[in-house]
């Protein structure tokens, strides 16, 4: 039987052909790799002060936040921290 170059069903054939594509950079796997970086990630966002928060929002409200976000060149959480940050100015001069 001739091996057939578009055959991958029988893959001790093709075990010694290097495959196109990104070599492996990491001996981790992929879900390893992403608690890695998660887990880097809140390490990061400690040592910069910043506290994880989570709401549920009206999708009108989410989409009326991006918008305004994207017009002020801001990511939407760095928009909600200036809103509440102005609003807990507002409340504390009266």
């Amino acid at each position: 039987m001739a091996k057939e170059q578009t055959d991958r069903t029988t893959p001790d054939l093709f075990a010694d052909e290097r495959r196109p594509g990104r070599p492996k950079t990491s001996p981790l796997s992929r879900d390893e790799q992403l608690k890695v970086n998660k887990r880097n990630q809140l390490k990061r966002d400690k040592v910069r002060g910043l506290r994880r928060v989570e709401l549920k929002m009206d999708a009108n409200a989410v989409t009326a936040l991006n918008k305004l976000a994207q017009q002020r060149n801001l990511s939407r959480s760095e928009l909600i921290e200036q809103m509440l940050l102005a609003q807990l100015a507002e409340q504390s001069e009266s």
